[in-house]
Order: structure tokens, then sequence, then C-alpha cells
């Protein structure tokens, strides 16, 4: 047997019961996956025997070219797909239509079909949009798409990571992690070569791959412990003629279809057949494959420099001479070649090819390929080019080569006296620098954008230029002059019937009058995204979602902001606009963040803390608060350095958060003295600029350090708490669903019962720092019995409970039912009953006594069940404190 498939009958009977379920409608995603070796292609290619006699199996596989072909494995399908599908994937372009049709194809008779895409980690990004638009739908229909992929490749910037967080929140998902082979099995393959098997599972470890290499070459003493070594002693006594053939196979990173193949060897087929008998190629009537990528990659690591670059040439000028060549494919073997000529020329065609399908990192390399030789073009090809490589860099967060590209750009059209051109990078200049942090610069290009277009006389980018500025000013909370120029935008706009400047123009004015307290303004923005989805501006539409959902947070509106969040990192994902998307992470980790839920809110913003800027200042913040909040190292330093991003931005929307959360800090650690120095000038120009989240968060933190601030009548929660007025601010941070905000208002009752309330909510958010303060502060007034709060083995959670889990397992020990557990974690009953499960489960526990008892002995709850209840029953003796609860 196959070393990729022993031991994989588990595998292959779910994979059986799921095309059986889709044949009948129910269709389901199922994930191959485990590190290089492991026998997935195996078990893909063993499937077919074990699948429903009707099924239909579609393979389709993702190269490791350097920049990736737009919708590769689609591509691999035509010849074995309807002509419907053939047409649109060879059109390209046009991917709703091609979606549209891989849909019919696999709702086609007959029943069920099997879509196996293998390698998406090699995904190209268009690639990655069609399996999003088949997750999302997949359910629905008589089919099954299987994913094959290496998750040891997987960093965590990896785009394969979006996908499989939306196939996470499908229904139906079937994840068949492959691991290594058991000695066992090791034993069982060994057996025919007479080797021993436990040299042979101490040089593979179990590695399928490795061991059927190992096995194959006939022993382990000759052969190095590597797969190379394991390739090339099977390589040895093949014939020149064949190891040409198999070393000019082996530049090429994917199946190359029999046209190429007929081109590139003298006798074909003919010069493979020994290759195919020692199981080193797989050779259909249409392509020729390697059985293994490993193979491959250890016959091309094996060539001399010089042997491979000419081998890379070959297949250059075949693919230049044969029609509709993939230009991706082209630009991959010019640039093993070295040949600058060939990526010039068709390094455009393929960034544009890149572009059009959606995969802005694949168009952004190739155009960085193409500027390596910036002699070969002419002033205005340069400047276009440029232009080019700086919008696919701003549109992939790669804001330091946007910067450097845009700024090289606007120096040539200054050179060439062309004022549209210059006055449109000017914008495009001045929106880099601030997507890169750099206020000061961004601000200088924006005026002289709005000068240059004035003497243009093209209202259309004088309308686009006066939005950009107008967009300045509302980022930095002048609504005045951000209204002012966005109206002259928002009326040159309709007066040219430019939908995507009046999107954008629309957007700036609603956000600004929204955020300084006009109604009217949301109307506006709402109005902003309407115009913005209709005309297909995926960019404009990505930034109404962001300024809606800003709002709505800073208003603590935090289901109004539910409702756009979805759909907005929905927008952004699929169309690969990495920076908003970034952003949105962010966005959606400050909305769990005042949800209490700290460890999806850290998974969250980690995605934007990169470098991206305008992500990663509110994304180190956030990281840091939870830090703070649960006393553990590292916030002060996280803190240190959002300070320093967002002081160059110069923007209260940066400042202000991040002043507040080293306020915070500082009066958890019992400096006061240090509140007023990090708190006082953002305050000071949070009461200039009336904003009000800022100011009442910073006059709150100042207060609580001693510093009196003048009276805020915001109707604020923190502005509540800073008057004295801590139930009504308890309230209403209850109703917005901020769980920890709640228990520290309550904490500033005098009420012994409110603290203890207090004191049962912050054990259950780990939130250490607070907590300790408040047992200090009911020791002070005299209370006996203090809940003692959780273990230090609690942090350590050997169970692998969430942090939301430890909250709920917490609750449940005191006897909380689940509508009590709702209440205090301001969510649902339902989520409740879901987290209930699975504590239940990681814990194997039958009842939630068990639970109880299995989390105390683990550590994860202190004390004992029966002290605890009476330690409840002794400060609460008739249930007043669950009555007063807000």
């Amino acid at each position: 047997m196959d070393g990729g498939i022993l031991e994989r009958e588990h595998e292959l009977d779910r994979l059986a019961s799921a095309a059986r379920e889709a044949a009948d409608g129910a269709g389901c995603v199922v994930l191959v996956h485990g590190e290089a070796g492991i026998g997935k292609s195996s078990l893909v290619k063993a499937m077919p025997s074990v699948l429903p006699a009707a099924s239909r199996v579609l393979v389709g596989e993702c190269d490791d070219l350097a920049t990736r072909r737009p919708l590769g494995p689609f591509r691999d399908l035509v010849g074995g797909v309807g002509a419907e599908l053939a047409r649109a994937l060879t059109a390209g372009g046009d991917r709703p239509r091609v979606y549209d049709a891989l849909r019919a194809e696999l709702t086609a008779a007959p029943h069920p079909a099997v879509l196996v895409v293998e390698d998406v980690h090699w995904a190209d990004e268009a690639s990655l949009d069609a399996l999003r638009f088949l997750v999302h739908r997949v359910e629905r229909l008589p089919a099954v798409l299987v994913l094959t992929y290496r998750d040891d490749e997987l960093d965590r910037r990896h785009p394969l990571h979006h996908l499989l967080g939306q196939v996470s929140r499908a229904e139906r998902v079937h994840r068949l992690p492959l691991p290594r082979l058991s000695p066992g099995a090791v034993r069982r393959l060994s057996a025919v070569s007479g080797l021993d098997p436990a040299e042979v599972y101490e040089v593979t470890s179990g590695n399928p791959f490795f061991v059927a290499e190992v096995v194959a070459a006939g022993g382990t003493g000759a052969v190095p412990p590597t797969v190379v070594d394991a390739v090339l002693a099977r390589l040895r006594d093949l014939d020149d003629r064949t190891r040409d053939a198999l070393e000019q196979l082996a530049v090429m990173p994917s199946a190359v279809e029999r046209p190429l193949v007929d081109a590139l060897l003298p006798d074909g087929l003919t010069e493979l057949a020994v290759a195919e008998q020692r199981g080193l190629l797989t050779v259909t009537p249409e392509r020729v494959g390697f059985r293994h990528e490993l193979i491959r990659r250890a016959v091309a690591d094996s060539l001399p420099a010089a042997r491979r670059i000419e081998l890379n040439r070959q297949v250059l000028a075949a693919l230049v001479v044969k029609p509709g060549s993939d230009p991706a494919r082209v630009v991959h073997h010019a640039a093993q070649a070295g040949d600058q000529e060939a990526i010039a020329r068709y390094g455009p065609d393929a960034a544009r090819d890149a572009a059009g399908a959606g995969a802005h990192r694949e168009a952004a390399a190739h155009l960085r390929l193409v500027l390596r030789r910036r002699d070969r073009f002419d002033a205005a090809e340069l400047a276009d080019l440029l232009e080019r490589f700086a919008i696919e860099s701003y549109t992939v967060a790669d804001s330091a080569a946007a910067v450097d590209a845009e700024q090289d750009a606007v120096a040539l059209r200054r050179f060439l006296g062309d004022t549209r051109a210059f006055g449109a990078d000017l914008r495009w200049l001045s929106r880099i620098h601030w997507w890169a942090g750099n206020a000061d610069e961004a601000q200088r290009a924006a005026r002289e954008a709005i000068a240059v277009l004035e003497e243009a006389g093209d209202e259309r980018l004088l309308a686009l230029a006066l939005s950009n500025t107008s967009q300045l000013h509302m980022l930095s909370e002048r609504t005045a002059q951000a209204v002012d120029f966005g109206e002259r935008a928002i009326l040159l706009a309709r007066r040219t019937g430019d939908d995507a400047i009046l999107a954008h123009a629309l957007n700036n004015v609603g956000t600004a009058r929204w955020r300084a307290g006009d109604p009217l303004g949301r109307a506006q923005l709402e109005e902003s995204l309407r115009v913005a989805l209709a005309a297909g501006e995926v960019e404009h539409a990505c930034r109404s979602y962001a300024n809606l959902i800003w709002a709505l947070l800073e208003r603590l509106e935090y289901t109004e902001a539910d409702r756009y969040l979805g759909p907005g990192m929905e927008l952004a994902d699929r169309a690969e606009h990495v920076g908003f998307l970034s952003y949105l992470h962010v966005a959606m980790g400050l909305r769990k963040f005042a949800a209490g839920a700290w460890d999806e809110a850290e998974r969250h913003v980690e995605i934007g803390a990169q470098d991206f800027v305008p992500a990663r200042c509110p994304a180190l913040t956030v990281l840091a608060r939870v830090r703070v909040r649960r006393g553990r190292e590292g916030g002060d330093e996280l803190l240190d350095e959002a300070w320093e991003i967002a002081v160059r931005t110069r923007e209260l929307q940066r400042t202000g958060p991040v002043a507040a959360a080293r306020a915070e800090a500082a009066w958890l650690r019992g400096d006061h003295a240090l509140v007023a120095e990090l708190a006082g000038a953002a305050f000071e120009q949070a009461r200039r600029l009336d904003v009000v989240p800022h100011r009442a968060e910073l006059g709150h933190w100042l207060t609580r350090a001693g510093h009196p601030v003048p009276a805020d009548d915001s109707g604020h929660p923190y502005a509540l708490q800073t008057a004295g007025r801590w139930r009504e601010a308890a309230q209403l941070w209850h109703t917005a669903g901020c769980p920890y905000e709640r228990a520290a208002a309550l904490a500033e009752s005098p009420d012994p019962d409110d603290k203890l309330t207090a004191l049962t909510a912050l054990d259950a958010l780990g939130a250490e720092p607070l907590a300790r303060l408040v047992r200090a502060e009911l020791r002070h007034l005299g209370v006996r019995h203090i809940p003692r709060g959780p273990l230090a083995a609690t942090r350590d959670n050997p169970a692998g409970l969430t942090e939301r889990q430890l909250q709920v397992v917490r609750l449940l020990a005191q006897g909380l039912t689940n509508p009590e557990m709702a209440e205090r974690l301001v969510v649902s009953v339902r989520t409740v009953d879901n987290h209930v499960a699975a504590v239940l489960d990681k814990l194997g526990a039958r009842s939630r006594r068990e639970a109880a008892a299995r989390a105390r002995h683990l550590g994860i709850l202190p004390g004992h069940e029966k002290g605890a209840k009476a330690e409840t029953k002794a400060r609460d003796p008739g249930g007043r404190g669950k009555r007063r609860q807000t």
C-alpha cells in the first residue's frame, strides 16, 4: 500500500460519508491538512475508490510560482467541465461570471460533484476569492469541496487564514488532519525491503513520503536522511536523456500540459516512460507532473545555478511562442532565467491580469520585478508603472513601498509637465502619506494637489483633491473645514457625474458632522456607502464601512456596529484590500474587547498589529489594554510604541485612546501622579475640539487620580462616573454590553454588596489588577467573607478553555443558571448554552456539578464548592445581590 494512504481508512470513510450526504443536497467542506509529504495527495488519489458510483471528481492544483496564476486551480479544470465554466475561466476578468459558472457546474448532474483544490497554501488571491464564494454556498449544493494544504507553512499573516476563518463558521465542515505514520505502519511498509523498521522510523519520523522514498531507495545506510538525497539516489541509474527530461520538468512549479511537454522534450513522452515506471512522474493524456512536489523540488534544488537558468530560458522560449500563454507564468520563468527584457515586456500585462482578478499581492509582485530595470522605460511609461505599483502596494498595505513609488511618480510627473497627471498623483501621494502615518507630508501634498488641479481645469480631479483635503480635516476633528471642502467636492462630483468621488466626499462630510453631534451626518455616511456599492467602488465602500463602524463603536452602539462589521470585512477580504481588512479586524477587536471577550479581541487585533500604521496604533492599544487589565507584562511597552505612532499622526482619534490606556495602566499601578502627565494634554485637546468620548474617558481617569476636571454634561457613562453617578453609569455600560466597565463603575459604589457584585464579574473576566484593588477596599470596609479569587493555576488553564469559557465555568461553579450568566456576561442565553456545552466537553464532564469539581481539581477554580456556597450565602443571605444587579 502507498505510504501516503496507509492508516487512512478513517479519513476515507469520512470523505465517503460526506459525499453521500452531498448527493442528497447537503454539501460540505473537507479540509485535508498536514505537513509536506504527509499523504494529502495520496488521500485524494484514493478517494474515487470510496465515493458513490455517480460521483464526479474535479481536481485543480495551486502552483508554487513566484507570482501565482490567477484562478490557476480552476483553469486546470478546463477540458473536464462544461462549456460555460470553460468559457468563463478562459475569458478571465469577469469574476461574477466565473463564480456563477462554478456554482452551476457543481449543481449539474450527476451528483455529487467533488471539487478538490490541492495545495491551497499556494493559491492566488483570485482563487481564494472563488473558494470563499463556494464556501458560503456549498451547504446548499450537491457537492463536496475538498481543500488540501500544508498547515506547517502558514504563518499568522498567510492569506489562507482568512479563508479558513470563513470555513470555520460554516455548519458543515469536516477537518481531516493527517498525522504521521505510526511505528507499526512504518514496520509494515518496510517489511518487504528487509530494512530495519526502527531505523527507518528514526530517519523519517513517520513522514509517509520520506518513508516511501527511503524504502524505494533501498535503505538508510548509503542514503543520507534527507528527502533530497533519497530522491537523488533514485535518479542515479537513469540514463542521461531521462534525467535531462526530469530536470527540464522540475523547473516548472506545476503540472505541464502536453503541448508544452512536446515543445520542450525532443522525444516527448517517450523520454519519460522510465521515470513514470519508477514512480517519479504521473502522466496523463493532458499533462505530466511529478508524483509529489517534494520530488520536483529535490530535483530542482540539486541543479547548479547555470543549469537552472538555462532550463528556465528554454521554458520561457516555448511559452513566448505558445498562443495564449499565461503572462504570470511567462514572468516567473523570465525572472528565473534573468531575462529582464521579457519581464519588462510581459510583467505589466501580468500585473494587469492579476489586479483585474483581484489578486493585488500578485500584481504588486509583478510590478516590483518590472521596476528593477527602470532604465528600460521612457519617463511617461515609468511614471505610469510607478503609480500602478504605488496603488497596488497601498491596497495590500505595504505603505513603505507605496510611499517610495508614489514619490518617484510625482517627481516624474513634475518633470513631464502633465498637470492633470501631476495633480492626480499628488492626491495619491497625500493619501498614501496618511496611510503611512505621516500627517505633515499628507497635508503638504494635499495643498499642492488642489493648487495644481485648480490650474489644470479638470473639475473631476479637483473634486477628488478637495475631498481628500476634507478627509484630512475630518480625521483631525476640524469639522468646519472638513464640511467646507467636502461640500465643494460634492457639488463638483454631482456636476461631473462621478459617483466614486461623490461617495468619497459624502463619507467625509457625513463622518465629520456625525462625530460632531449632528445626527444628519449618519444619513450622509450611509448614502456614501450606498453610492459606493452601487458604483462598484470597493475602496470607497470599505472606507464607508470603516467610518460607520468606528463612529458606532465610539458611541457605544455595539449592536448597530455588528450590522456593518460582517459585510465590511467580507467586502475587504473578497477584494483583497488588505489595509481596510486589517483596519476592520481591529474594529472587530475593539468590539470584542468592549464585550469582555479578550481572547477573541487579541486574535483580531493581532492581524492589524503589523506595519500598517492606521491599524497598528489602535491594535497595539487593544493588545496593551488586555495585558494591563489582566495584570500581564508587556502592556507599557506596547503603549509606548502606540504613543510614538499616534503622535506622528497628530490626530486625537489616535492620541486619545492611547493616552486613556496609559492613564488607566498608571492608575491601576497606583501611580496617580503620572496619570495627569499622561492624560492632561490629550484631555485639553479633547475639550477644545469637543470630542465627547475621549474627553469623558480622560476626564474620568484624571478625576480618579485626584485631578478634578470641569463638569461634563454629555451623559457619557464615563462622565457620569466622574460626577459620582456610578449606578447610572453601570446601567449604561450594562445596556451597551461592556462587562468590565460595568464592574468598574459598580466598584466605585460605597455599598459593599455592589463591590462584591463587581468583584464576581472581574474574577470571571480575569481582571486581576482591578479585582485586587476592590478586595483591598472591601477589607478596608470590614467585609469578612471576600471571595479569594482565581488561583495562579487558573491562568495556566490546563483544560485549554478560552477566556470566555473560563468566565462561564467560574459563574457555573457559583450556581448561576444560564439566564443569570447571560445577564452577567451581557450575552444571549443561547450563547451561554453553547459555552456551557463546550466547557462540559473540554472538561470531560457529564453535568455542571461534575464540571465544577473537575475545574477545581485542575486548579481552574479556587476553594471548595461548599465553602464557596457558604461564602455566597454569608454575604447575601436573602439573595439581595441578585435583585440589585443592573
